[in-house]
């Protein structure tokens, strides 16, 4: 028999890979952060002596979900602008409270408790786009996550960085300090078309290309920023950002609620991928993203919690249910936004978008074990005729038992572990009191 680390004898496994598999009575066997096998149950425990064994009868186990697009600090802003629109919610509260607050310290409180929330709900990997960016790899991989952390640039000073260059010459430093890590990867971020210039963002597409780096920005997020590109540029958002060259396979457009039907077949033809946040879309009333349409199209459809100071909640499992009950509202077509496809877009979808399917985002053997464990045995989820159905449909975060990252058992019985096995709650929690306080008296608003 061959020594293995761990296995996982599950009742259920969706692989993702192909796409609506489920495999019943399978095991998981993992060695050296990497999956080694998939294999009938009673097979895994003839071929395999492992370590640890973890038996998982009510489970399905599934690819670690992959958060196409969040700014994890901002958990430290949850609730400070809510019922607000777009405009009112960033120039009122969000803006004015970070020029007060954000430090390289704020960046990392926020980021550590985020990436204790997303892990409790299944996340194992999150695309961030934030200001300090070396904070938020060095939170999330204190904490246990993957990384992929954002080079932003912005054309206005913040207390992180003065212009846009200047942006990217600090992100640019915090790839190079985590060049080793192998749970740590970069995008190049920049915000947004309206906030910056022309000129940056061709040294963006630049950037992209020398480095093989993803491009992350948000992109036709409100009518407004459409209606505003047409008054200075001449021309829509995502037809400026074409003419740049930004337009192609890296491309991850984030919200992309206001697309006609020439901009969702230029993203089609030019291979880009759409962050789909609709929690936050709904709540700021930006609107409800052609989702039905981008995928028919064959556009890469992801998804993304935004940040909790827009949505309240870094749940994407969440995101994916009201995901498929949009589409299929929006386009009167009940098949539209099926589960597996829900379940690709969590999983292997932002994995392609991010440049890590090769890594993670499916369950086969040569990958990194990044993992998740869904407990159905509570009456919430019973009677079970159809797992993946049941994912998408019935659970909520609280079904997530067991998670691991490369290998890495890192949620056990619904805590979030160090590498000893004790919890690491404590330590994560204890400096929000201070910040909760600052934001109060900023806010004039009592205790």
């Amino acid at each position: 028999m061959k020594k293995i680390d761990t296995l996982l004898e599950c009742r259920w496994i969706a692989p993702v890979q192909p796409r609506a598999a489920v495999l019943a009575d399978h095991a998981i066997a993992i060695d050296g952060g990497r999956i080694v096998a998939l294999l009938p149950l009673e097979q895994a425990r003839l071929e395999f002596a492992p370590q640890a064994r973890v038996t998982l009868p009510h489970h399905l186990v599934t690819p670690g979900f992959v958060n196409a697009h969040t700014h994890a600090a901002m958990t430290l802003l949850r609730g400070v602008g809510d019922d607000l629109p777009l405009g009112r919610w960033l120039n009122e509260r969000i803006w004015p409270l970070e020029a007060a607050l954000v430090s390289d310290q704020f960046v990392y409180d926020g980021t550590r408790l985020a990436a204790l929330e997303m892990l409790r709900a299944g996340t194992t990997c999150c695309s961030d786009m934030y200001f300090y960016p070396e904070e938020s790899a060095r939170a999330l991989r204190d904490v246990g996550m993957r990384a992929v952390v954002g080079i932003i640039a912005i054309e206005f000073p913040t207390a992180y960085a003065t212009d846009a260059e200047d942006y990217l010459r600090k992100g640019l430093g915090a790839r190079d300090m985590f060049r080793d890590d192998a749970l740590v990867t970069f995008t190049l971020a920049p915000h947004a078309p309206y906030t910056v210039a022309d000129s940056t963002l061709a040294r963006i597409v630049t950037l992209a290309e020398e480095l093989d780096l993803p491009l992350h920005m948000h992109v036709h997020e409100t009518a407004h920023e459409v209606t505003e590109s047409l008054t200075q540029h001449g021309v829509r958002p995502l037809a400026r950002l074409d003419r740049l060259g930004l337009v192609s396979e890296r491309l991850i457009a984030v919200h992309a609620v206001h697309l006609d039907d020439t901009e969702i077949a230029l993203l089609a033809q030019r291979g880009a991928s759409v962050a789909h946040c609709p929690s936050s879309n709904l709540k700021l009333a930006s609107g409800v993203a052609r989702v039905a349409d981008l995928m028919s199209q064959g556009v890469n459809v992801v998804l993304g919690t935004d940040g909790a100071a827009s949505n309240n909640r870094l749940d994407l499992l969440a995101e994916g249910r009201l995901a498929a009950l949009l589409a299929k509202g929006v386009s009167g077509d009940a098949a539209a936004a099926p589960a597996a496809a829900i379940l690709e877009a969590a999983t292997l979808g932002a994995a392609r978008a991010l440049g890590l399917a090769q890594r993670i985002g499916s369950i086969e053997a040569g990958k990194d074990a990044d993992l998740v464990a869904f407990d159905l045995s509570e009456i919430e989820t019973q009677p079970c005729f159809d797992p993946l159905s049941h994912l998408i449909y019935a659970c909520g975060r609280e079904q997530v038992s067991e998670v691991w990252v490369a290998g890495v058992h890192v949620v056990r019985k619904r805590q979030v572990v160090d590498a000893s096995g004790a919890s690491i709650s404590a330590a994560v929690m204890a400096p929000l009191p201070a910040w909760q306080n600052r934001a109060r008296q900023f806010l004039n608003v009592p205790a």
